[in-house]
């Protein structure tokens, strides 16, 4: 790399930290500025090799800045893009669309209706994220229903009731109500007895294949015009259990000829011989679909707006069926896309992380490789941090993205401002040091708050380095919050230089720990542990508190072992 590509890298690379710092009032990241620095600058790929090294000299300038010093140099490089950030530092508060109708209602009633298979991944934010949200706007109602009426496909979890709960306050939102779908089988019951007395649903012991046959083809049910005295005979020995799975349904009757086949004579109730988990719902073995259930609740409990998945239009519209022979109002519906998300290499699926679970390839549902809420909570991501990323989705009807970063853009405006700084070294080398330096380093515990004071870090005889930060022969560094070393003959000669030698650029400003002193750490990872040694003060940080590892990221300190300190690690 020659000079001048040099001072040009440098002269990006300073701009992109800036914007970083501070749009988020942090120190900058030189991982978040190698993206945009990369991407604007194509032609510096050529270089990678070279490129970080230079970054990560101006990266530790720009955060010996106090913020307004920041803010007014980026002021001086970018005033357009400066102007950008405070724009949207000053947007509108609401990233959702008003609800459909809102005013016709007198309160805003919604519902989150998970399935309790187990514990939310990440995806599953979005619902409470949303409707929690509608509800706080509008100074509303939500409740958690729990539609757990499949004991067979899609068995609850009986720990996945307060799971969920869980990660719903985790995310900051109280449910109004909580209701089981598996505790309301009586009222299903009684609809579905209005519905056969009305000519809206009848019993029908077709097989599958021969149903689906006949209604592909347009044709009835030899079973569709029994007499509602019979129907009711056979539903209500449906109930009693006088059936096995497969032998009975009941079937809603729609219009047999309609253009969209999955909405003729759609099913209601079905056997299942299999018995659910509760023992509450265990004797009951003719259940509701959940079209036929969930419609039936959402008019019971004055359900105004649904959101669901696009996937699931079908569902309204079979249960309007339903409501056309109640005479009911169906509610306001809005459908979505679904969120994708980036970062994991686990697939954002209950089933599929319970099996990884079971398998022992996953410890459980808060291992750091796993796309769960669990997971997130235990990094020390804020609930927060999850719903303003979600609401930031709006209520498309298209497939969305989530970049698991624009959820750790927000963490870190959270949690940066009151989060200590520490030392850590990953796989370090030990350096031996010469020249008599102070025995202690003080470096800040945080650098925008003197009032904290500072660490105590003793000295020793050696230090540990990463190898990434082991400088040439000759060369200087300077130990963050020590001094100025040059390498020479194996060890690091202390050099008295003062800070200017920093702020001119000539010499890079990395971490350390002593070598005597220091305290073994297992940092949990989503690729995996990561071994390093830590500054001795990280011994003494209480378990649950966050702690961000200066060049490293955030990391939540779980526990402290006999043998090491264990943290999970949320993000850069």
């Amino acid at each position: 790399m020659n000079d001048e590509l040099r001072e040009r890298v440098e002269r990006e690379a300073e701009k992109h930290a800036l914007l970083n710092a501070v749009k988020h009032r942090s120190d900058a990241a030189v991982g978040a500025v190698m993206g945009p620095l990369m991407g604007d600058n194509p032609d510096f790929r050529e270089h990678a090799d070279a490129v970080p090294g230079v970054v990560g000299g101006v990266v530790a300038r720009v955060n010996e800045l106090e913020y307004e010093d920041k803010r007014a140099r980026l002021e001086e490089l970018a005033p357009e893009e400066l102007a950008e950030i405070e724009a949207e530092d000053e947007a509108d508060e609401h990233d959702l669309p008003d609800l459909p109708n809102a005013d016709d209602y007198d309160e805003i009633r919604m519902r989150c209706a998970p399935n309790p298979n187990g514990p939310w991944h990440v995806g599953h934010a979005r619902m409470p994220a949303v409707i929690g949200t509608y509800r706080d706007r509008y100074d509303g109602w939500f409740c958690v229903r729990f539609d757990d009426t499949d004991p067979e496909t899609k068995r609850p979890d009986l720990d996945a009731y307060d799971a969920i709960l869980e990660d719903c306050n985790y995310l900051g939102f109280e449910p109004d109500a909580i209701y089981r779908a598996s505790d309301r089988l009586e009222t299903y019951y009684s609809h579905a007895r209005d519905l056969i007395e009305m000519g809206g649903a009848y019993t029908c012991s077709c097989s599958g294949e021969a149903f689906s046959e006949l209604k592909n083809s347009g044709e009835a049910c030899p079973h569709r015009d029994k007499g509602a005295e019979t129907v009711l005979e056979e539903f209500e020995a449906m109930i009693d259990g006088a059936y096995d799975s497969g032998d009975m349904v009941l079937r809603v009757k729609t219009d047999i000829e309609h253009k969209n086949p999955a909405l003729r004579d759609w099913v209601a109730f079905r056997m299942i011989d299999t018995p659910h988990p509760r023992a509450e719902a265990s004797e009951y073995r003719c259940w509701p679909m959940l079209d036929f259930q969930s419609g039936i609740d959402d008019h019971l409990l004055e359900i105004t707006h649904i959101i669901r998945g696009i996937d699931l239009q079908d569902s309204a519209k079979r249960q309007r069926f339903v409501y056309d022979y109640f005479d009911w109002d169906y509610p306001e519906v809005i459908h979505w896309g679904h969120v994708q998300l980036d970062a994991y290499d686990v697939k954002m699926s209950t089933s599929t992380i319970a099996a990884l679970i079971e398998a022992g390839e996953l410890d459980g549902w808060d291992d750091p490789r796993a796309p769960t809420l669990k997971s997130l909570r235990r990094r020390g991501i804020r609930g927060e941090a999850i719903v303003e990323a979600m609401v930031g989705l709006g209520t498309s009807t298209s497939d969305v993205d989530l970049a698991m970063s624009s959820i750790y853009a927000n963490n870190r405006e959270l949690i940066d401002d009151e989060t200590d700084r520490r030392f850590l070294v990953r796989e370090g080398n030990q350096v031996p040091l010469a020249g008599s330096p102070p025995d202690e380093a003080n470096p800040p515990l945080h650098p925008n708050h003197e009032d904290r004071g500072v660490r105590e870090i003793p000295v020793g005889d050696s230090v540990l380095l990463e190898p990434a930060d082991l400088p040439q022969r000759e060369d200087r560094i300077w130990l963050k919050g020590l001094g100025c070393f040059q390498f020479t003959r194996d060890v690091l000669q202390y050099t008295g230089e003062d800070i200017d030698v920093v702020r001119e650029g000539d010499v890079d400003v990395v971490h350390w720990v002593p070598a005597a002193e220091s305290v073994p750490v297992r940092m949990r990872t989503m690729e995996g542990n990561v071994t390093g040694r830590a500054e001795p003060g990280v011994a003494a940080i209480e378990p649950d508190e966050m702690v961000q590892f200066e060049r490293v990221g955030f990391a939540r300190i779980d526990r402290h072992d006999d043998e090491e300190t264990v943290a999970y690690y949320a993000h850069d």
